[in-house]
């Protein structure tokens, strides 16, 4: 059937061209400007599509329910026919198979796509939090939907997702961060009974989205968000804190922290919620454990080829390091930024502070006001000379660590961007870091040598800040000293070929991780 629908005849509306796309659960046609979601029929015990009546069923649940938030995305159900050997979409006939019909929304202005390519703000995640506040006041509550507020409901899902995932320790999960996770999420049930009790008086849950993350969520000629849990209510009941946690985990699994933030704070402002910002990392740490037992199922699937479950273990790994971040007492972080000139430090460092919501304090920026001149009016002093002597660039360093310094006491993680060619210098760093009461990690950003030369040509036609160019190269080679004084934990090196984004989300996921924590 799946084969014969992939022919443009067998739409009404004969599209260029038919593209296939597959989920556990459906079958999704891309067919110009609309496309056809076709339940598989599978039954997972959680989720049963086993007959055409139940998948008919679910078919119309998707319609009514995903309307709630994009009325003019879900256009309806629709039936598949048979003539002859050929399948036909909207055919003639008595139905084989039915499938929820939607326009298609563009793939570039979906959130993950936008973040990716670093075209989201934290702006954009307010204007989310607005569609979210709007849909939870509006979304439905029964007495029934009330008792999954109740601990005891909480906390047999909690249960379950131990009992699961138990088997996975050593491979997906560590049994230390196994044993944490546990005792935190039960002991903080425990300790705030009157918190959930008050959520329910409040009738703060709700038939809620049940799948809200990036995914899908698209910005188009309005905010759409889209494709809820149909095929069980109990994963779409719960606590609206919990369906913001969501969001908030999935943007901090990305590596958007700020935009997180920026999401809760602005959903806290519209809903005057403010005991959800009490149970938001609790949440957080729930649906992230949930992520991370799903990909772990992944792992067991005959189905799925070597190389996804490969992605899927090391996708699970991050999610519950993300679980365990949550629990772990918050501090800020220096980040040091340090390597040869035209390695990227720079770019890698306002990446960074974009979505970390960072103090980013350049040393090309600092010499400069120190020295008295605009940010981009050159000075080609010689190597070790000017502004770029040993005396001013002490002068450098010592403001950065003043700025960092004072960021740092304020709570928030300061990234420090510079050469750092001197042991000194980085364990001047490690040692403010420590003063302050933060997390450490020096990240070396690497890239072969002709690719710098050719950076430093590029940058020498343009306008920027630093005055890095190629006959100063083997100059600093020759003075930076290998970073061997610190240890494995507090030292990452990256490869700067790749995208910024992709070097983000490795760092940040080394953050998560632990990296930088003292040992």
């Amino acid at each position: 059937m799946i084969s014969s629908l992939l022919r443009s005849e067998a739409f009404p509306h004969l599209p260029e061209t038919v593209e296939l796309i597959q989920t556990q659960i459906s079958f999704v046609l891309l067919a110009g400007e609309f496309v056809y979601k076709i339940k598989k029929p599978v039954d997972f015990g959680f989720l049963d599509f086993g007959t055409l009546e139940k998948r008919f069923h679910y078919c119309n649940e998707e319609v009514k329910l995903n309307r709630r938030l994009s009325p003019e995305l879900y256009l309806g159900v629709v039936p598949i026919t048979r003539r002859g050997g050929d399948f036909f979409l909207e055919g003639e006939g008595e139905p084989v198979e039915f499938a929820v019909k939607m326009r298609r929304l563009p793939q570039h202005r979906m959130l993950d796509v936008l973040l990716r390519e670093e075209k989201a703000s934290p702006e954009m995640l307010e204007e989310v939090a607005s569609v979210v506040s709007r849909f939870h006041e509006k979304a439905f509550c029964s007495p029934e939907i009330l008792r999954f507020g109740e601990i005891s409901v909480i906390g047999g899902n909690i249960e379950e997702n131990f009992a699961q995932t138990k088997e996975y320790k050593g491979v997906t999960i560590s049994e230390e961060d196994y044993d944490l996770l546990k005792e935190y999420s039960f002991d903080f049930l425990k300790r705030n009974g009157p918190l959930f009790e008050k959520r329910i008086k409040e009738r703060r849950i709700r038939d809620c989205h049940g799948d809200l993350h990036t995914a899908h969520i698209c910005f188009a000629d309005k905010i759409y968000i889209f494709d809820c849990i149909e095929f069980n209510d109990r994963f779409r009941y719960s606590d609206v804190a919990c369906e913001v946690a969501f969001l908030s985990m999935d943007l901090d699994f990305w590596g958007y922290p700020a935009y997180s933030e920026a999401f809760v704070r602005a959903y806290v402002r519209e809903t005057r919620d403010e005991d959800l910002l009490e149970l938001l990392d609790f949440y957080k740490c729930y649906r992230a454990y949930v992520r991370g037992k799903v990909e772990g199922f992944k792992l067991k699937d005959p189905a799925i080829p070597a190389e996804e479950k490969e992605r899927a273990l090391r996708r699970a790994r991050r999610y519950f390091d993300l679980a365990s971040f949550y629990v772990r007492p918050g501090k800020p972080l220096l980040l040091v930024l340090c390597g040869l000139i035209g390695t990227g430090k720079t770019t890698v460092a306002e990446a960074l502070g974009r979505r970390l919501g960072a103090c980013v304090i350049s040393s090309d920026r600092v010499r400069k006001e120190l020295a008295g001149i605009p940010p981009t009016e050159p000075r080609f002093e010689e190597f070790g000379k000017g502004i770029y002597s040993p005396d001013f660039s002490k002068r450098t360093y010592e403001k950065m660590f003043e700025e960092a310094e004072r960021c740092l006491r304020e709570g928030r993680t300061a990234i420090l961007d510079a050469s750092f060619r001197k042991r000194e210098e980085r364990l001047r760093a490690r040692e403010l870091a420590r003063r302050a009461g933060a997390g450490f990690l020096a990240v070396e950003c690497r890239c072969p040598e002709e690719e710098i030369l050719r950076r430093l040509e590029e940058r020498r036609r343009g306008v920027a800040v630093s005055d890095g160019r190629p006959e100063l190269l083997p100059d600093i080679k020759r003075d930076f000293e290998e970073i061997a004084e610190l240890h494995p934990s507090e030292h990452l090196v990256v490869d700067t070929r790749r995208g910024v984004g992709d070097i983000a989300f490795e760092i940040w996921g080394e953050i998560i991780r632990g990296r930088g924590e003292k040992r």
